[in-house]
């Protein structure tokens, strides 16, 4: 294990080298080099790594942000899969002041005006960047194909540059960044993965429940997210250089 990470130079290298890997390689690399890393658990992504990596590590850490505003679905899934897989699954809240102030000063719905970023900043990249202080590294679902015009160059691996500080390097894996979704749900379906019940009603990408609605034939998965705004910005700032908080 190496609890200080790696170089700049190393990181690269290993980049480089695991570019065309398979998931369950990248995830062993992850979880043998890094005692404080989790996985960001949310989606259909999130819980093929949980599958492939409890069976590295069947301890390892798992994390998902609880913004309060999902779907009894999604409640309902992250139970089943923390039953499943035998997890301690932490759930990450939001600063119950800044909420507080949002929705005094905007409503609940203020993001259908002035854009998503103020509530995402408050109730994802904050409980995240509180997180991922305490971490190494971290594990994500991000795949290349999910959104072409913002995660077409996702690496296996990379520095966490919107979440790294000048004294501590913060590692990001994605080891599903070169599967498709069709790859993804054909996993879920032969090893019998548990999965969001809302993807059996049209949704395909899930977040907050005022944010997302399901998707028409030939849509593509991220335009049920933030429909009213530009497909270019469809991000919340957990994947962003800058993340917006």
């Amino acid at each position: 294990m190496c609890p200080m990470g790696v170089s700049a130079t190393e990181l690269a290298a290993l980049a480089t080298e695991y570019a065309a890997r398979e998931p369950q390689d990248l995830l062993r690399l992850a979880l043998e080099r890094f005692d404080k890393i989790a996985i960001s658990f949310s989606g259909a992504e999130d819980v093929v790594l949980v599958d492939l990596a409890t069976r590295i590590r069947p301890d390892v850490m798992v994390f998902s942000l609880d913004t309060g505003r999902l779907h009894g679905e999604t409640y309902r899934f992250l139970e089943k899969v923390r039953e499943r897989y035998h997890l301690t699954l932490e759930g990450l809240s939001p600063d119950t002041v800044a909420v507080e102030r949002l929705v005094r000063d905007k409503g609940l719905f203020s993001f259908y005006q002035d854009g998503h970023n103020e509530c995402c900043g408050i109730r994802k990249v904050i409980p995240l960047r509180r997180k991922l202080a305490t971490l190494d590294a971290w594990i994500t679902g991000q795949r290349k194909d999910q959104s072409p015009s913002t995660r077409a160059g996702v690496p296996v691996i990379q520095e966490d540059a919107a979440f790294s500080t000048p004294e501590r390097r913060l590692v990001k894996f994605n080891p599903l960044a070169n599967w498709s979704s069709a790859q993804v749900w054909n996993y879920i379906r032969e090893n019998d993965v548990p999965y969001n019940a809302l993807h059996e009603q049209g949704f395909t990408s899930i977040g907050c429940e005022p944010c997302t609605r399901p998707v028409l034939p030939n849509q593509h998965e991220r335009e049920g997210r933030w429909w009213w705004e530009e497909a270019t910005i469809k991000e919340c700032g957990l994947h962003t250089r800058t993340p917006k908080a």
